[in-house]
């Protein structure tokens, strides 16, 4: 579990599908990003308390494969206005492992927020999560929707390929940069 601080800006907080419960324990007020394979069954998540929740249905791939769903444009826009409308309030992100999509969204929703600081909150996701590999193709698509000529990605090409993990472990990222 992830203790939320009632001092500072409000953080992103991402987790795995099996650590959803115990992190949205923690948090007093927050919003919900699901983001799982359009087979995966339904959740339930009035249990959670949050303010919004917003569920997108697509595959972790990054690039065209017959049979599944692709992120594209229109799912990181969708990303990237449910950040956008949270406001103030904590962003709970999760996927099924909490080490590709959920990553990924989270960098983007940061780096959407914080023009110019691409590299330092790559570097700052992967010290907070070694574990995570963020799908390069939502980033991508993201950098070119706010039209940061390729730095979003080339940050996550810098940080490299996190270290091999079945699962991650939840992390807190924050929201507002630059940090202290």
């Amino acid at each position: 579990m992830i203790a939320e601080t009632s001092e500072g800006p409000p953080c992103l907080y991402v987790c795995p599908l099996s650590g959803l419960s115990g992190v949205a324990a923690g948090l007093n007020r927050f919003d919900l990003l699901t983001l799982l394979s359009p087979d995966h069954g339904g959740e339930d998540h009035r249990a959670l308390a949050c303010e919004r929740h917003r569920e997108l249905s697509f595959h972790d791939i990054t690039e065209a494969v017959p049979g599944f769903v692709a992120p594209d444009s229109a799912t990181m826009k969708a990303i990237l206005d449910f950040g956008r409308e949270a406001g103030d309030r904590a962003l709970l992100i999760h996927c099924w492992a909490g080490i590709s999509r959920s990553s990924a969204a989270a960098y983007v929703i940061a780096c959407d927020r914080n023009p110019g600081f691409e590299r330092d909150i790559a570097e700052e996701l992967r010290r907070r999560a070694p574990s995570v590999t963020p799908n390069r193709l939502m980033v991508s698509l993201a950098d070119d929707l706010l039209g940061r000529g390729g730095r979003m990605a080339e940050a996550i090409d810098r940080i490299g390929r996190g270290a091999d993990a079945f699962e991650g472990k939840p992390y807190q990222l924050p929201l507002s940069w630059p940090i202290g």
